[in-house]
Formats: C-alpha cells, sequence, structure tokens
C-alpha cells in the first residue's frame, strides 16, 4: 500500500540487521522481538474495528477506514493483521517520538492525524483566520466531461490542471475509462463561502466534521471526487459503511499510494476529498 520512504527504509534496514545481531549471539532476544509482533498484530487486528477513536471529533468505531493510509504512511505492504504490518509502524512509531509497539493506539492515532494535516496547506492558513475565497478571475470551468453528472463548478486553473493530469494516469493505471465509469470525477470543487455558510446553517452542522462555515472548498484548490460510493449512499455520506466501502475501492488506494505525486493531499475522514498544494493559499 505505497513505497516506504527512504528514512523508513533505512530505519527498517538498521532493525533487520539488529534482529540478525541478535539472531546470532542472542537468540532469545531475536525471538522476543518476533513475539512482540505478532501479539502487535493480534492486537491490531482486534482494534481494527473496535477500538474508540475520535481523530476528527466524531466518535468512530474502529480505525480499518484510515488502515490503507496509515500502511502507506508507515511503508507497509502487508494488512493491518500482520507482524510486518506491525514491524513497520513500530519503525514509524520510534522515528516520532513513540513507543515502538508496533500498535496502533490512540496516541499513534494522533500522531498520524498530525503528520496528514501537516500536510494540508489549508489547515496552517485557517489557524487565526478563515482565508478569503481567490480572485473571480482566477477560476476556469471544470469540462463537463470531468465533473459528476455534468454538474457546473469551477476550481483555480492550475490545480484544474493538475487533477487532469492525475486523473488521466490514474484510469490508465487502474484499468477504467471515462466511458466505462465516472471514477474519479468530480462532484465538488469551489463553493462561494457565502452559499456555503448558508448551507452549513441548513444543515445544522457548522464547524462540524462535516460542513464548516470556513470550508477548504472557498480555496478552489479542494475537490471531491467519485470514488465510489456503498450501496444506496451518495458518494459524499459520511456514514461509516460509505466511508470504508470507499476506502477499499481500487480508485481511492490509487489515491493514497500516489496523489502526492501531482501535490493533492488527502483529508483523510472524508476518502473523497483531495486538495491541491502547489500554489499558496
Amino acid at each position: 500500500m505505497g513505497k516506504p520512504s527512504d528514512t523508513l527504509k533505512f530505519r527498517l534496514a538498521a532493525a533487520l540487521v539488529m534482529i540478525a545481531w541478535l539472531a546470532s549471539v542472542q537468540p532469545g532476544a531475536a525471538q522476543a522481538v518476533g513475539a512482540r509482533m505478532v501479539d502487535a498484530a493480534r492486537r491490531n487486528a482486534e482494534s481494527l474495528g473496535q477500538a474508540p477513536i475520535a481523530p476528527f471529533r466524531r466518535p468512530e468505531q474502529g480505525w480499518a477506514v484510515y488502515e490503507p493510509l496509515i500502511a502507506h504512511e508507515v511503508g507497509a505492504q502487508s494488512g493491518a493483521d500482520t507482524p510486518a504490518f506491525a514491524a513497520h509502524l513500530a519503525a514509524w512509531q520510534s522515528g516520532h517520538g513513540l513507543s515502538p509497539t508496533g500498535v496502533v493506539d490512540v496516541a499513534t492515532i494522533t500522531a498520524l492525524r498530525t503528520a496528514w494535516q501537516a500536510r494540508r496547506p489549508f489547515v496552517a492558513a485557517s489557524q487565526h483566520a478563515c482565508p478569503p475565497p481567490p480572485p473571480d478571475a482566477s477560476l476556469v470551468a471544470v469540462p463537463a466531461v470531468d465533473a459528476y453528472g455534468g454538474k457546473a463548478m469551477r476550481l483555480r486553473a492550475a490545480a484544474l490542471a493538475a487533477y487532469e493530469r492525475m486523473a488521466a494516469v490514474a484510469r490508465a493505471e487502474i484499468g477504467v475509462s471515462r466511458r466505462e465509469t465516472q471514477l474519479l470525477t468530480i462532484f465538488s470543487a469551489f463553493r462561494d463561502p457565502e452559499s456555503d455558510a448558508a448551507r452549513c446553517v441548513s444543515d445544522g452542522n457548522c464547524q462540524g466534521v462535516v460542513r464548516a462555515t470556513c470550508s477548504s472548498h472557498r480555496t478552489g484548490l479542494a475537490v471531491d471526487l467519485y470514488l465510489g460510493a456503498a450501496p444506496g449512499f451518495p458518494p459524499d455520506s459520511s456514514d461509516d459503511t460509505n466511508r470504508l466501502f470507499i476506502s477499499r475501492g481500487a480508485a481511492y488506494l490509487w489515491m493514497v499510494a500516489n496523489a502526492s505525486r501531482f501535490g493533492f493531499a488527502p483529508y483523510p475522514f472524508e476518502p473523497w476529498h483531495w486538495e491541491w498544494t502547489g500554489e499558496p493559499i
């Protein structure tokens, strides 16, 4: 689920060398390391769908929705219920000042959230004041072929160009075409702050997880992509069933592994929401 960084590769190589050394001079110690990772895998398998977490303020039961992002972050190629995943996670924990248990716990989820949010310029820009929308002249129309259901939308020109490059590569690598599916089309782009605030009030969820008066969509750099939807749900339903369904789809998994190559960062709570980071807010 994504390639490990050079730093992670170095840490893992060092860990393997240490384990090999332990095996030659202290077989019991090497076995203890392996046993800890097996136990960590068991604990991760148990908590995956059960552990109470709230990284984005809304209580959630388990962290299965975030499993692909976590695996990509730590450089794991296997599922969360494996000792290999636990070993990669332990290396990541060690490099982030956490106890290298290999277990996804609240402290680890919090550290992961911090890392993910730091890649969204909008988060830093909105710390003290909500950023103003871009000049109207900087926004261009999203072509109907790129719009979910042909919806009329606008984006900043450079963000749209980056999206089009990314979507073309994604479709080719996933093996789908525009004629076959609407996967990777945009269903929400720039949203006027006044109309967005009015909808926030009408929904009764201002400054909540699902809708806020200060939305990143006001920047003209955020897109909601159609990455599939669970049967009976709209593509932007925040219901856990829909979020989990999307997080297991080929389009989302491709985005997790490749979107950063094109300058896009995720808002992890909403698998469909991605922000282009190539232009100042």
